[in-house]
């Protein structure tokens, strides 16, 4: 099963995660901190957002327009990286994914 990395300011979480799986709940699922995930994945709240390694944008669908406009409403910094883990379906191998300090 591919293991998501999500690396956190204060250590990282390794999970397991079976592809096709959103990255937001299988961090809810493994109780990973920093992912908050208030709306439930409907990319209407902003409180999954990570950074996604310039090396495995490839790993993900593009963005779309809501989740691009939900992504101006952030805590913590807007960088090009920046994307809602509630739309990112686990790939088929590992991957990692930086969180940011705050939700």
């Amino acid at each position: 099963m591919p293991k998501v990395i999500f690396r956190a300011p204060d250590g990282d979480w390794a999970v397991d995660v079976p592809p096709g799986t959103p990255l937001m709940q299988a961090a809810l699922d493994r109780d990973v901190e920093g992912i908050v995930g208030e709306c439930g994945g409907n990319a209407m709240c902003a409180t999954c957002h990570v950074y996604v390694p310039e090396d495995a944008a490839d790993d993900f669908p593009p963005m779309g327009e809501a989740e691009d406009e939900m992504l101006n409403c952030t805590a913590s910094e807007r960088r090009p990286s920046s994307r809602l883990s509630c739309q990112l379906p686990a790939p088929e191998h590992d991957v990692l994914v930086d969180l940011p300090e705050e939700q």
